[in-house]
C-alpha cells in the first residue's frame, strides 16, 4: 500500500510511504526539496539570463515553477497559470498541470502543458525526485533495461554542461552504474542517447525500485556527498552548455508548442 502527500508550492510531491516506510527524501538535511518540477528550463542559464524574442530575461536554476503556488484542482492535482510574475521571467502564456497518483505499489506523476499564447511557445521540462538511498555505502547500483552501448555521459562546470563526453569507465560497466561515495563529487551526471525507458535501483542485488520515464530524452542522477538520497531525474533538455549563445531558442532539444497545443508526459516509480 502506498500513501502519498503533496503541497501547493511547486505542486511538489513531499511524501511516499510504502508498506509503512518513507521512500522520499524529507527535504531537511543536505537538500531542502523532495521532488521539484523543472519548468520552463532545466538546470542553469549561462550568467542566469537568456534572450527571448530579442528581450533579456533572468531565471534561476531549474526555472520558477518549483517555487510558485499552484492552484489545487483535485486530490494531489494542481495547475499553474501564467501571470504577471511569470511573464516578467518568461514571456509566454501557459497552463501547467501536475498530478500525482498512487496505484498499488506505484506512483505516477503526470504533466500537461498548454500554450495559451498567440505564438509558438518554447520551453524546457524535467523532474527531480529524491529517493531515500544510502548510495555512499557501495551497496547500490543502477541497472538499465536495455543494452546501452551508445550512452553518453556529461558533467557540469559551474552548473553548465561541459562540451566533452566523460570517460565514465570507473562507474559504468555491464550496463550498470555502480554508485559509491565519490560519484557526485563533481555535481550531477547527465546521460544522453539512452535506449532504456526504465532503470532499476538495486541494493545488494535486490531490486528496490523501478523508475520509468517513457517520453524523456535525458536521465540525470545526483545527490550531495554523504547524503542519504539519490535523485533520478528525467529531462527533455539540459542546462546551458558552457559555450551557450544566450539566445533561448538556440538551446538544444527545447520543446515547442503551437498556440492552444498541448504537451503531456509522465514518469512513474514502482517499489518492491
Amino acid at each position: 500500500m502506498i500513501i502519498i502527500k503533496s503541497v501547493n508550492k511547486g505542486a511538489e510531491l513531499t511524501s511516499i510511504i510504502f508498506n509503512g516506510e518513507e521512500k522520499l527524501h524529507n527535504g531537511e538535511k543536505y537538500w531542502n526539496r523532495h521532488s521539484p518540477i523543472l519548468f520552463p528550463i532545466v538546470g542553469k542559464l549561462k550568467d542566469g539570463k537568456t534572450i527571448i524574442n530579442g528581450k533579456e530575461y533572468f531565471m534561476g536554476q531549474h526555472g520558477f515553477a518549483r517555487d510558485m503556488e499552484f492552484e489545487s484542482i483535485g486530490e494531489n492535482s494542481y495547475v499553474l497559470k501564467s501571470n504577471e510574475e511569470t511573464r516578467a521571467k518568461y514571456p509566454f502564456d501557459f497552463e501547467l498541470y501536475v498530478s500525482h497518483k498512487a496505484e498499488d505499489n506505484r506512483v505516477i506523476t503526470k504533466y500537461e502543458i498548454i500554450n495559451k499564447s498567440d505564438e509558438e511557445m518554447i520551453f524546457g521540462l524535467g523532474a527531480h525526485p529524491a529517493f531515500i538511498c544510502d548510495y555512499s555505502s557501495g551497496k547500490y547500483k543502477l541497472e538499465f533495461e536495455k543494452n546501452e552501448d551508445c550512452i553518453e555521459f556529461y558533467k557540469l562546470e559551474q552548473g553548465l554542461v561541459k562540451l566533452q563526453k566523460e570517460k565514465f569507465v570507473k562507474y559504468f560497466s555491464n550496463n550498470t552504474i555502480y554508485l559509491d561515495k565519490d560519484i557526485f563529487n563533481e555535481d550531477s551526471i547527465t546521460m544522453k542517447n539512452i535506449k532504456s525507458k526504465k532503470v532499476f535501483l538495486l541494493e545488494n542485488d535486490k531490486k528496490i525500485l523501478e523508475f520509468s520515464f517513457p517520453k524523456f530524452k535525458y536521465l540525470a542522477i545526483w545527490s550531495k556527498p554523504g547524503a542519504n538520497f539519490l535523485c533520478l531525474e528525467p529531462w527533455f533538455n539540459t542546462a546551458d552548455k558552457v559555450n551557450a549563445s544566450g539566445i533561448f531558442e538556440e538551446k538544444e532539444d527545447l520543446l515547442k508548442l503551437k498556440p492552444n497545443e498541448k504537451f503531456d508526459a509522465e514518469y512513474s516509480v514502482e517499489f518492491f
